[in-house]
């Protein structure tokens, strides 16, 4: 294998917790709420899928399906398929639902997983080039940049950026051609069969990890040192 290919959210990287994610812009928009009140309005946030990152819609409105189908392909579709979803529940202020938005994507919003920074510490000294594919609707490198990943990364492919999203073979086929790789000695690791799973069209090998919070998930992305060689 001379490249591996990586998902981003639930893969290198997991958001904060819904509720964390609410404090954090109530705290920003000086507004205040009982704890009650905040588990409650976070509960309903998570059922709707508002946060980016964090569970799908436990059910999808009609009037948002057609955005949620393409809703990585640029970043105005992605701001307004969360937005929409968000404003499905009250809060205090109306203003809350885009400040939320735009807190998602502050690099303290983002964990890396335990092993990230080892594993591609590792590829990177045995001469495997690293790429990251993601469908996202926004520049996910300031986040790689404060955590101290992207000297690790030889390029980023990401959806919003192309107008196409996982898993198209197009994006993959990005990827490997920013690599120089061959798609038959790539790995692609994501924790999607669905997107993810598209890599193997192009003759990549997949290696699924699971979307756990960073506590529950020390080393699963190890075992690709193993799959490179």
């Amino acid at each position: 294998m001379t490249a591996v290919l990586f998902d981003f959210s639930g893969t290198l990287f997991r958001i904060q917790s819904t509720e964390s994610w609410l404090r954090a812009g109530l705290h920003e928009a000086g507004l205040v709420l009982s704890d009650p009140e905040v588990a409650a309005t976070a509960g309903a946030l998570e059922a709707a899928g508002a946060l980016p990152g964090g569970a799908a819609p436990a059910e999808l409105p009609d009037s948002l399906a057609p955005l949620w189908a393409v809703r990585d392909e640029s970043a105005e579709l992605h701001r307004a398929t969360y937005t929409g979803l968000s404003r499905r529940v009250p809060l205090p202020d109306p203003k809350l639902h885009d400040l939320l938005y735009d807190r998602h994507m502050l690099p303290s919003a983002w964990s890396p997983y335990p092993d990230a920074a080892e594993v591609l510490r590792t590829l990177r000294e045995r001469g495997i080039g690293v790429g990251v594919v993601s469908n996202i609707g926004w520049d996910l490198r300031p986040v790689f940049r404060e955590h101290g990943l992207d000297p690790y990364v030889n390029a980023y492919v990401l959806s919003y950026e192309h107008g196409v999203q996982k898993p198209d073979p197009r994006l993959f086929e990005a990827a490997c051609a920013a690599l120089g790789a061959d798609p038959r000695q790539v790995v692609m690791v994501g924790d999607s069969r669905e997107a993810d799973g598209g890599a193997a069209a192009l003759g990549c090998r997949v290696h699924f990890v699971d979307h756990l919070p960073v506590t529950r998930r020390p080393d699963a992305l190890r075992p690709v040192l193993e799959l490179v060689g």
